[in-house]
């Protein structure tokens, strides 16, 4: 096929009136397949706005003029289908033409200014929403897919079509998936199941996500997609008597109760059965619910109506009734789910809805633009629950680190499986299973999940690693000064949880590695000036600008955070001449005082665990800050090795903050020395235990690792002193 046009523009820059030259084979088909596009939206568009698409199409075949796929066939024949895929849900014309021009950024000469005034600026926006990031280098391709994604996330909260184009775009490049070369299949169909398969379905468009699914499952496990479909072949015959069985008595029922309604049976799709099988360690022939009917009725009422019905014909399966009319799915899905003891005794699943359920169900957030022309339909709330899910994810997309690191939260929130949970007034609280009380918290709201100290499960008191079950009232106990703990990242699963307490972790340690360096600097400096404020302010800029760095903040940051030595900084900064320069050097006039309570930058050593009261001396560790050791520690032994990483160090005069401290005893095999020893621990100034670990010597004495909470080295020592006159301690030592 040869494709030329004029290119030329008009004065005002305008891109003119495409004209093609093809050759008759391509061209006749072409135009079928405009033609066909324009037949199927003529049945719910204007006529004028079927012209723009027609236009839209023949600018699009022009601006790939040439251009051809690896299946050989034109590349307009791909945005033609797109825009296809999306007139059989009912688009709006914008949206089919951005369909058409999704590429034309992206692949031609054209820009968004030129489609802009062509198709006006809403077309021009979408189009730009999809196009990827083409002008920007990255480090790697995960940067560059995470980028992109992220780009996309933030165009979909503005518009929420500009997924739709993009799903569509990949369903049709999917479908010819097959002349791609076998690794570049491999790639692209994981991304698929990972991130644009959930998509589809986090927003409701279950018939495009189940075909996604199947066409990444037939690319990346070629093999076990033949077997698996194979294997229902032989078996479909089989079920599907049952099935057709099931149907006419549950039709015949209904009847007779005078409830109005379709009954059709459908089945799994090959990927939800081998997650299944995989997920769940099961052979095909343990796999259930391969075949399924569904109960498509007039009202809400009659959903309730049909359930009774058919619970008279077959027994449900206790523990399998699902009602998600009530309380609908993350992504507006409402249906009422049951198991039942079908023929032969087969487990049968039974779906009841409503018809505008079942459209909801098929299309989604789609369904709002079907709706669009009479009314806004149960399509509305599934569009503002969409947008409600977007806005967590550019709150997401604010506290992330980086774009991977947005990529892989976005990853957790893509597979929820679902459960419900409630808050004290009753409102409800949707949540992915095994999330815990500190996951509510968060998806409460970002500050409450931040100052949480406790939680009531059911008016009862529970640690916050506890997992939450489906129908629990939870609640939540704050307090203002309380903050996110580093522990609670091992046990959230929720990406708004681990994304927000990461993102106050992060500016936590800046301000307090802003604060340690600023002291550390001022250390540096006593004696020389009054203080950082008499610092030239060239000498600070010049410093920032050699190191290039944003602001002074940074380099007071780096100090604090170990990854530059305060006494050269301070050597950089002082005035020239003015000092002398091994004076300027001179650390250790007066040694920085420690408050006890430090946060992420300065830290004790868990090696010798100090208290105040014991000599002590610190360590710079680059990117951790300062780590706290007593002098007698044996890692203090390196001093030699890396004299400019140790810093004079001092606790301050008046504390009040515990620490921790261990103990090793060995006591007498005799039963209740454990109680014995806590008792006494705890009847010391009020003593707390942390942890307590015993390992076995003999058949006489056992070994005891105390961890314990103490004020100061006077407070561990009254601990000490009353256990050992306990008669069952034979040996008593702090270790480190």
């Amino acid at each position: 096929m040869v494709l030329s046009a004029s290119t030329r523009e008009t004065p005002n820059g305008t891109p003119p009136r495409p004209r093609l030259a093809v050759d008759d084979e391509w061209l006749d088909d072409l135009h079928l397949r405009i033609d066909d596009l324009c037949a199927i939206v003529s049945e719910y568009l204007e006529p004028a706005q079927v012209e723009r698409l027609r236009e839209a199409g023949q600018f699009a075949a022009e601006a790939h003029a040439g251009v051809y796929r690896k299946s050989g066939e034109p590349y307009i024949f791909h945005p033609l289908a797109v825009a296809r895929i999306l007139a059989n849900v009912r688009f709006d014309h914008e949206t089919l033409q951005a369909a058409l021009l999704h590429d034309v950024i992206e692949d031609t000469h054209y820009s968004k200014e030129q489609l802009s005034s062509r198709f006006g600026p809403e077309v021009a926006e979408l189009v730009d929403g999809v196009s990827k990031l083409t002008q920007i280098q990255f480090n790697s391709k995960l940067e560059a897919q995470a980028e992109n994604f992220r780009k996309m996330f933030l165009a979909m909260a503005h518009d929420l079509r500009i997924i739709m184009i993009k799903l569509a775009d990949r369903l049709h490049n999917m479908r010819t998936l097959g002349a791609m070369r076998s690794e570049s299949r491999r790639r692209i169909a994981r991304e698929t199941l990972d991130i644009y398969a959930p998509i589809a379905g986090r927003l409701g468009m279950n018939h495009l996500r189940q075909e996604l699914e199947n066409l990444g499952f037939s690319h990346l496990y070629p093999l076990r997609y033949r077997v698996l479909q194979e294997a229902v072949r032989k078996m479909s015959g089989n079920r599907h008597e049952i099935v057709s069985q099931l149907e006419a008595w549950l039709q015949t029922r209904l009847d007779d109760e005078g409830i109005k309604a379709r009954v059709a049976g459908r089945s799994k799709h090959l990927w939800g059965i081998y997650r299944k099988m995989r997920d769940k360690h099961l052979a095909y022939r343990e796999v259930h619910d391969v075949y399924a009917v569904r109960i498509i009725v007039e009202t809400v009422d009659a959903c309730y109506r049909a359930l009774g019905a058919i619970h008279s014909v077959y027994k449900p399966i206790m523990g399998r009734f699902k009602d998600y009319i009530a309380i609908p799915k993350a992504n507006g899905y409402q249906s009422l789910h049951t198991v039942l003891f079908g023929p032969n005794g087969v487990p049968i699943e039974v779906q009841i809805r409503t018809e505008d359920m079942h459209i909801m169900a098929e299309v989604g957030v789609a369904a709002h633009w079907r709706y669009k022309s009479g009314g806004e339909g149960d399509g509305g709330h599934a569009q503002q629950r969409a947008r409600e899910w977007l806005r967590d994810l550019l709150d997401m997309q604010r506290r992330a680190g980086n774009p991977v690191e947005f990529l892989e939260s976005v990853k957790v929130d893509l597979f929820p499986d679902e459960m419900y949970v409630f808050t004290p007034r009753g409102e409800i609280v949707e949540l992915p299973r095994g999330a815990t009380a500190v996951d509510f918290a968060y998806a409460i709201h970002s500050d409450v999940g931040n100052t949480c100290v406790g939680a009531k499960v059911d008016r009862r008191l529970v640690p916050l690693r506890t997992p939450l079950v489906t129908g629990q009232t939870v609640e939540v106990i704050i307090t203002p000064t309380a903050r996110p703990n580093p522990a609670w990242l091992n046990f959230v699963v929720t990406a708004k949880a681990r994304a927000s307490i990461r993102h106050y972790l992060k500016h936590l340690q800046r301000d307090e590695a802003i604060l340690l360096g600023k002291r550390l600097l001022e250390k540096a400096l006593a004696g020389r000036i009054g203080g950082l404020g008499e610092l030239p302010a060239r000498r600070i800029k010049s410093l920032v600008r050699e190191f290039n760095l944003s602001s002074f903040e940074e380099v007071l940051a780096d100090i604090g955070l170990g990854n530059r030595v305060a006494a050269l900084i301070a050597k950089r900064l002082l005035p020239e001449g003015g000092e002398d320069e091994t004076a300027a050097l001179d650390v250790s006039i007066q040694p920085l005082l420690i408050k006890g309570v430090e946060g992420t930058v300065v830290s004790f050593g868990k090696c010798c665990r100090p208290l105040p009261g014991d000599a002590i001396i610190g360590y710079l560790n680059t990117g951790r800050g300062i780590v706290i050791h007593r002098d007698t520690c044996k890692n203090v032994g390196s001093y030699k090795k890396n004299p400019e990483k140790w810093i004079e160090v001092d606790w301050e005069p008046s504390l009040n903050a515990d620490f921790s401290a261990e103990l090793r005893l060995d006591v007498a095999n005799k039963r209740g020395v454990l109680a014995t020893i806590a008792a006494a621990i705890a009847a010391t100034d009020d003593t707390n235990i942390e942890t307590i670990n015993t390992s076995e010597r003999d058949g006489n004495a056992t070994t005891v690792h105390l961890l314990i909470n103490v004020r100061d080295r006077a407070h561990l020592a009254r601990v000490m002193r009353r256990l050992r006159a306990l008669p069952e301690v034979l040996r008593l030592a702090r270790r480190g």
